[in-house]
């Protein structure tokens, strides 16, 4: 009975640690939960703009926050995920000076997060963290893909394009185009000098330069 609690407070910080990075810490890919080869597996980890990641590890106990301690990417940092790095817990479980070096510290009071301790202003993710990212969204985007077939990605992602060859070239009243989605990742062509009205469709609809 105390693990099947547990387990429901730790899938309620983690409900709640994706809300967040989402709605508070304008993340705009957030996963929970998910496996690949790497044999960390983030309770919450997200991607804000310029690709920078984010982890949230949730810890409904002290015993579990110091078991954390013990895990081999906690041991050596460098091998772990996370530009940025938070423990979540509920409130008084952790205490701000034992957080590992540059870590944050979110507590849960009533239901909503806040903040007690931020993180350091420093990247924590190591070259070998960001491969890791990287098998992590691409295991998941095969798990995206299982899930759809016989449909790929790239058709998934096209729908767009088939929506505005239905309606003569144009999007639908109320479907807007890659360059005003609400989508942080694109913002990093404008950090590039290219803005969103130097940018062209070419007939598969893709992101391309007006010509000089």
């Amino acid at each position: 009975m105390a693990e099947s609690a547990d387990c429901k407070k730790h899938a309620l910080l983690v409900s709640k640690a994706v809300h967040w990075l989402r709605s508070c810490y304008k993340c705009g890919v957030v996963l929970s939960e998910q496996y690949c080869a790497t044999g960390e597996v983030p309770d919450v980890i997200a991607w804000k703009g310029f690709c920078r990641s984010v982890l949230v590890e949730c810890k409904v106990s002290r015993a579990d926050f110091l078991a954390d301690a013990a895990k081999p990417f906690r041991q050596n940092p460098a091998e772990g995920m996370g530009c940025e790095r938070f423990y979540l817990a509920p409130a008084g479980v952790i205490r701000r000076e034992e957080l590992p070096k540059h870590w944050g510290l979110l507590e849960l009071r009533a239901r909503e997060i806040h903040f007690v301790a931020k993180p350091g202003r420093i990247d924590l993710r190591s070259p070998a963290a960001l491969m890791k990212e990287m098998n992590l969204l691409l295991a998941s985007l095969r798990r995206v893909e299982l899930r759809i077939e016989p449909q790929s990605i790239t058709d998934f992602l096209k729908w767009k394009n088939r929506m505005a060859e239905y309606n003569g070239g144009a999007l639908p009243e109320g479907i807007v185009g890659f360059e005003r989605e609400d989508n942080s990742h694109l913002q990093v062509i404008v950090s590039e000098g290219r803005t969103p009205e130097s940018l062209v469709l070419d007939k598969n609809s893709q992101a391309v330069q007006k010509p000089s």
